[in-house]
This record gives structure tokens, C-alpha cells and sequence, in this order.
């Protein structure tokens, strides 16, 4: 097994602090609340302060930044260059770059089990899970490289640390992967174009969004049946809960819409409408009346607001909009978009 440290200041972060100096980057306590946005496109990321809704700095990240997620302690932000090979860790509330960690290959996405022991990377390029023990000083250690074909991009955990499921995107598969032993311990068709993954209350069900498709599959993950699809849109993507605990939005990236669909009936329960091209990855703002929304096509992410479930704002940022992330959310695990 190999262990990973955290390296100190490298070249790539002296050329980011300049960067990030010459755009007047602000104090941390200035700006309480903000927005992270990964722009894929052009290997940056985005600083917006969620009060005024406007950019206050941008910072370069390594090529293809595509998803994010916070450590386990809430004290850095790991932003996944998959095509950089690296990781780089940032401070969540100010958007400045900590630290770097190299020769992670091609992480696409990235997630943490709910017990916070393992830190897991697809490869979306490489056609590969890899699985690292990670500590509460933030080392991590490869633990397996796992062929997973063809192209795994999206995971879930079950709450009890054992299972990963990954979405294998080309041979339209399921994946469950046993954690302890680093195994496949089944795979099952599920449709064209498999993306983003949600379990229902109570891990009854897991859903799938169909990116090749217009649906959300229904998933009896126990039994390794589909049970019911959802009718969506066309390119049902990722996923995002809503407040009330009983609902989740589904961005439909081709169709350019987000459902609403009940977990209790497993309905699509109504369509938001009138947004621009490719809603992908979604956040909620901190009081809880608005949906973030990505779009990938559109060099832009939006504001809707849930009440009226209309696109009140947009705001310009850099090429491909991918990953999002609120600084005053309370510490996650799992991946929130993809």
C-alpha cells in the first residue's frame, strides 16, 4: 500500500496565490457565506458571495476539475482535477488553495464513506475505483485499484460503510462494491447512460438517473431489480434533496429542466421549466428558498427560487460549469453531484 501526504506550497500553488493576489483576493471574513463552482472547462473555480450573488474571485485548479467534496473535519475542500492528476485542497470558506496531492489518476468524482474511513475516486477515463484509507490527519493510503468497466462516474453509499454503488455510464450498469475487500460483488443492467445516483428514506430504493435516456430508474437494490421508471426529461443526470426531506430534484441536461419527484409515491410531481442548456450539479442556498443550478452548456449556474419554482437569476462564470458547494453546509460524505 502507498501512503500519501499532503505536500506543502508547489509551483502550480505559487502560480494560484498569484493569481489569486492580483484579483484582490478578499479576506475570509468578509464574504461569511459563499459559493464554490468548478468550471471544467477552463480549470478554475469560481468565487460567488451567496449574499450579493456576485463572482469575487476566480482561482485556477489543475485540468478538468469536474466534481468536489469536503473532508470529513469541514476543514478543506478537495477539488478532483481528473485529467491533472491531482487533488487540490482548498480552504471552504475562502476559496484559497491549501495543499496539493499528486499521482491521484484520473479522479473524476470523489467520496467519502459515512464512516468516514475510506475515500473513494472513479476513473472515469481509466476504467477504474480507486479505494483509499484516509485518517483524521488527512493521510491516505491506496488501499485497491479496481477495473470497473466501462467508464464508473457516479457513487452512493449505504449508511452502514459496507457498499458503494457506481454507475458505469457506457455498459449501462450498476455496480456494488464490497468495501472491506475491495471486490465487485455484483453488477446488474439498468439502462442507457447511467449517471447520478440517491437513495430513498430508509435505503428502500436507490435511484438512477438515465442520462441516455428520459427516466429515472427505480432500483430494488437488495433484490438487484428494477422495480418502476420515473418519467423525467430527456438526460435525467444528477440529483439534489430538498428541504422538506421528502423530495429531490433530478437535473434533465438534454431536456434542460429539473423534476420534482416524491419519495414517498416515486412520482415526478412537477417540471421546472424556462432554464438555460444543461442543468447539471445543484446546491441549496442557506436558508433553504433557493435552488443553485449548473449549467454545463451555458457558462453560467442559476438561481431558482423553490417557492415559485422559477429562474429568478443567472450569473456569468468560466467554461463547462460542473461541480457546486455552499461553505455554510453543514459537513457531508457523499458525493453531491456528478
Amino acid at each position: 500500500m502507498r501512503k500519501l501526504f499532503l505536500p506543502g506550497l508547489t509551483a502550480t500553488f505559487a502560480a494560484g496565490a498569484a493569481l489569486v493576489a492580483a484579483a484582490g483576493f478578499f479576506s475570509p471574513a468578509a464574504h461569511a457565506n459563499n459559493v464554490i463552482v468548478l468550471n471544467s472547462g477552463e480549470a478554475t473555480l469560481s468565487l460567488i458571495d451567496e449574499a450579493t450573488r456576485q463572482v469575487v474571485a476566480t482561482v485556477p485548479t489543475g485540468k478538468e476539475p469536474h466534481h468536489l467534496m469536503v473532508t470529513p473535519d469541514n476543514s478543506s475542500l478537495i477539488v478532483a482535477n481528473s485529467v491533472s492528476n491531482n487533488l487540490m485542497f482548498v480552504d471552504p470558506k475562502s476559496g484559497k488553495v491549501q495543499r496539493w496531492v499528486e499521482n491521484i489518476e484520473d479522479p473524476y468524482q470523489v467520496g467519502f464513506s459515512p464512516d468516514r474511513k475510506w475515500l473513494v475516486t472513479t476513473g472515469l477515463r481509466l476504467d477504474r475505483l480507486d479505494i483509499y484509507h484516509y485518517d483524521a490527519q488527512n493521510n491516505m493510503t491506496l488501499a485497491s485499484r479496481l477495473p470497473l468497466a466501462v467508464m464508473p462516474s457516479h457513487m452512493a453509499f449505504t449508511n452502514d460503510s459496507k457498499t458503494v454503488f457506481v454507475t458505469l455510464q457506457v455498459s449501462g450498469e450498476l455496480a456494488a462494491i464490497d468495501l472491506a475487500t475491495q471486490t465487485v460483488k455484483w453488477k446488474m443492467k439498468v439502462g442507457k447512460v447511467p449517471a447520478g445516483l440517491w437513495m430513498t428514506p430508509g435505503e428502500k430504493y436507490l435511484l438512477v438517473g438515465m442520462t441516455g435516456a428520459d427516466y429515472v430508474a427505480v432500483i430494488d437494490w437488495r433484490n438487484q431489480k428494477i422495480v418502476k421508471t420515473i418519467q423525467t426529461g430527456k438526460g435525467a443526470h444528477n440529483f439534489r434533496s430538498l428541504a422538506d426531506g421528502k423530495h429531490v430534484a433530478v437535473s434533465n441536461r438534454v431536456a434542460s429542466t429539473i423534476s420534482i419527484i416524491d419519495e414517498d409515491t416515486l412520482t415526478n410531481v412537477g417540471d421546472i421549466t424556462g432554464l438555460l442548456p444543461g442543468p447539471d450539479d445543484m446546491e441549496l442556498s442557506a436558508d433553504k428558498r433557493y435552488l443553485w443550478v449548473t449549467f454545463r452548456f451555458a457558462k453560467h449556474i442559476g438561481v431558482i427560487d423553490l417557492t415559485t419554482r422559477k429562474l429568478i437569476q443567472t450569473i456569468s462564470v468560466g467554461r463547462s460549469p460542473h461541480g457546486i458547494y455552499f461553505f455554510d453546509r453543514a459537513p457531508v460524505t457523499a458525493p453531491n453531484g456528478a
